[in-house]
Formats: C-alpha cells, sequence, structure tokens
C-alpha cells in the first residue's frame, strides 16, 4: 500500500510540473540521483533590453521565497539542491530573461522521499517588469511590495502559497493572473498590487484573499474555483461589490457586507473593487474586518 501510495503522489507531481517547464521522464528512480547538497550564488545582470522586462521563472518541486532586490542585479540570491539536474539555468536575450529549473531526467522505477532537496531564494530588482512565474508542486513565500510589476502570471500546479505586497507596486499593474490546482493559497495587501484586473482560477483548495493597502484605482477581480474554502476580505471605507455565477452551496458575510438578491455590497468612498465569482460548489465568506 505504501508503495502504491508513493506512486499515486509521484503522478501527481508529473502531472503538475508537466505544463510549467520541467521535463520529467518516465521510469525513473530518484535516489540514483541524489548527491551532496550544493548551494549555487543567482546573478543575473539588469539586460541592456527594452523595458518593461521579461521576466520568466520556471520552478519544479521544492520551495521558492522570492523578495524585493535592493542591490543592482535583476535577480540574485542562491539556489540549493542536491539533484544535479536541478541546477538552474539561464537564459537570456533580446526580448526576455528566464531562470529554470534544469530538467530531471533519470531511468528507473519512481521513489520520492524527503532526500530531494531543491530551493530557491532569490530577490528581484524594482525595475518595470512582466513578471511570469510556473512551478509544480511546492512551497512558495512571495513578498512583492515595492517593485514595479506591469503584468504578473502566476501558474502552479498543487502548492502551498503565501504572497504579500507589503507596500504599494510602483508600476500600474494591467493585469494579475493567478492559475493554481488543489492548493493552500494566502494573498495579502492585494490593494497594493495597483492592478486593473485579477483572474483567480482554481482547483478545490483553500484560499485567502486579503484586499487590504492603498487602491488608487477601479479594479475588477474574476474569480473562477472549484470544492473550495474563499475568503475575501475588503477592509473599511473601499465600496465593493460581488456578482456570483453559477452553482454555490454556501455564502458567509461578516461585518458591513450587505444583501441584495444574490449580489452583495459594501458602502464606502474612493475606487471599487468589482468581484465576479463562479464557483461550482463549496463555501465562500465575505469578511469586512
Amino acid at each position: 500500500m505504501k508503495n502504491y501510495l508513493r506512486f499515486i503522489l509521484f503522478l501527481t507531481l508529473v502531472f503538475s510540473t508537466s505544463g510549467c517547464g520541467i521535463g520529467i521522464e518516465l521510469p525513473f528512480k530518484t535516489e540514483q540521483k541524489t548527491g551532496p547538497t550544493v548551494t549555487e550564488l543567482v546573478q543575473i545582470p539588469i539586460p541592456d533590453i527594452p523595458t518593461p522586462l521579461d521576466l520568466n521563472l520556471s520552478f519544479g518541486a521544492g520551495k521558492m521565497v522570492l523578495l524585493p532586490n535592493s542591490g543592482p542585479d535583476l535577480v540574485s540570491g542562491t539556489a540549493t539542491f542536491n539533484v544535479a539536474d536541478f541546477k538552474p539555468e539561464v537564459t537570456v536575450d533580446e526580448f526576455s530573461v528566464s531562470l529554470k529549473q534544469g530538467n530531471l531526467k533519470l531511468n528507473a522505477v519512481p521513489t520520492i522521499d524527503e532526500t530531494i532537496k531543491n530551493e530557491w531564494s532569490l530577490a528581484i530588482k524594482n525595475v518595470p517588469l512582466e513578471l511570469d512565474i510556473k512551478a509544480g508542486g511546492y512551497t512558495g513565500d512571495f513578498e512583492f511590495g515595492g517593485l514595479a510589476i506591469r503584468d504578473l502570471h502566476i501558474a502552479d500546479g498543487a502548492a502551498n502559497v503565501k504572497l504579500k505586497f507589503s507596500t504599494p507596486n510602483t508600476e500600474t499593474m494591467n493585469a494579475f493572473r493567478y492559475e493554481t490546482g488543489g492548493s493552500n493559497i494566502s494573498m495579502e495587501k492585494l490593494a497594493n498590487a495597483n492592478f486593473q484586473t485579477m483572474i483567480f482560477q482554481s482547483g478545490a483548495g483553500n484560499y485567502n484573499l486579503d484586499f487590504s493597502g492603498l487602491l488608487q484605482q477601479n479594479a475588477s477581480v474574476f474569480i473562477e474555483t472549484g470544492l473550495s474554502r474563499l475568503v475575501i476580505s475588503v477592509p473599511d471605507g473601499v465600496p465593493a461589490e460581488v456578482n456570483f455565477e453559477g452553482p454555490l452551496s454556501k455564502v458567509i458575510i461578516q461585518g458591513d457586507w450587505q444583501q441584495s438578491g444574490e449580489d452583495y455590497y459594501l458602502e464606502g468612498q474612493g475606487p471599487r473593487l468589482i468581484f465576479t465569482i463562479e464557483t461550482k460548489a463549496g463555501t465562500v465568506t465575505l469578511q469586512n474586518p
């Protein structure tokens, strides 16, 4: 039974990473490829290409930490791994900069255990960016406060991610799109992202979306989720409205949220948040702390 569960876990990892630029060939035995733990410096200077820079990060399983960078480089930090094929690769062309986890290509029976280590700890410069992050089943800890992101796209598999904009994004963000599988995602101070449009698509899971921060313009938020627990938090004084589409099992309102028919709203002044939510089933909690 244990071997069967390990094989199912392996297949989940393969399918979650196959669409994210990480190549894994069957069959393989990971224990044949683990070696000494290596920590390599990652240092990518700001290239001489037009802004906004197109920065692409491709990561498989493991842990990824992203922070603002006060130094001179576009990206700096470390990559720690004990599988040689996880060595990160950097590509710079006339249009973009890419940092990609190396391909894992082995040739035996799959074995998944805790001996595999793969961690990125990176800092990103506050230059105008179009940031694209693709990952598999991983743990993510992202702090984007004070960066200059014009477009942000994150796509991952079964993930545990904490994302925060502690301070305002210094550029107007055209679109923030997040696509995930069955995950646990927590995003804080999303108003500081300074986005015009946000799209969040998910499978089953737990999702906490906090829209505190400085809302500088009207913003539209489109959410499509499966059987999940979704919590949306909007602070006092920010006008908001929520429109539901599709079947819905339960809506819980807390604070000053009011209901009008099948719509929900908060009164306030200034820029407005407009939500359109489509759920297959699950619970949606509207908070006004």
